[in-house]
């Protein structure tokens, strides 16, 4: 099953046989208290410069997140969209929990964007899954409802059957629903991983779709975050994980391409080794 996101003029196709497909996380808000009142005083440099940076480093999407509190986020969405595509030329996941501000951010992107999420509660369904079909875009699904986050990847792999269904009701079809396993923090519960390992496998066999989560969250609060997320993602995709919002650190993307390698999606070794090269060109 293949999931196809577009730009103006370039695509990225997510597959189980393709390679991994690495979605900058770095234009967020969140934890980032200067780029964030850069943002309420119309700064956009951060924007560019970030999108820069993670496409050079290997990124092949960008998240975008402007959720800030007390500003207009649908405006200032737009403006942030509008400031990634002058600089990088990449498929765009728009990432909002406000329904005005995906309507926005929607309404201004060029190309097939994927929609940064929805859960299995049925309003939040019924909201945000017509303005996906209405957009054309695609969606990512999170395994959690109005119970809040299962503990079980048998119930997570319920939820997001239940997404899948209600998208088709929407004449969203499943190769345009990624579903999000649910990566928790290990440091919080020893087997949190071990349970999106299997939440992952289930919604592989059982669904076919293809999946992304949030990788940097299975290191919060614990050191050398960067050396767990490399750790992680190969173990994910050896699961069936096929893309993450994710840091895009050297040691990150090294690993993720790697692992691309040695499972049989980067035939040949092409990728990897023109990487390779041009690293060496750059060195000299």
């Amino acid at each position: 099953m293949y999931t196809e996101l577009r730009s103006r003029t370039s695509a990225v196709v997510v597959g189980h046989d393709r390679p991994f497909c690495v979605i900058g996380e770095r234009i967020n808000p969140t934890g980032r208290k200067r780029f964030a009142e850069e943002l309420r005083g119309g700064d956009l440099s951060t924007v560019g410069a970030d999108a820069l940076a993670q496409v050079d480093a290997g990124a092949d999407m960008l998240d975008v997140n402007a959720g800030i509190p007390l500003v207009d986020e649908p405006e200032l969405l737009k403006d942030m969209l509008r400031a990634v595509a002058s600089h990088v030329d990449v498929p765009i996941c728009i990432d909002s929990s406000v329904i005005e501000a995906l309507e926005a951010g929607l309404s201004v992107y060029e190309g097939k964007a994927l929609v940064n999420s929805v859960t299995g509660e049925d309003d939040r369904l019924e909201e945000i899954l017509p303005l996906v079909a209405r957009h054309g875009a695609a969606v990512i699904g999170l395994a959690n409802d109005e119970t809040g986050i299962p503990e079980t990847p048998q119930q997570r792999l319920e939820i997001a059957r239940k997404i899948v269904s209600a998208a088709g009701d929407h004449g969203i079809p499943p190769e345009d629903v990624i579903i999000d396993p649910l990566a928790m923090t290990v440091g919080a519960a020893t087997d949190a991983v071990t349970v999106t390992l299997e939440t992952i496998s289930l919604i592989r066999d059982e669904l076919g779709v293809n999946m992304c989560l949030g990788a940097s969250n299975v290191s919060f609060g614990l050191p050398r975050r960067t050396v767990l997320n490399a750790a992680f993602l190969p173990m994910a995709m050896a699961a069936g994980l096929t893309s993450a919002i994710m840091n895009c650190a050297d040691e990150v993307i090294s690993a993720v391409r790697a692992a691309d390698l040695l499972l049989g999606h980067d035939e040949w070794g092409t990728r990897w080794i023109a990487e390779h090269r041009a690293r060496q060109a750059a060195a000299s």
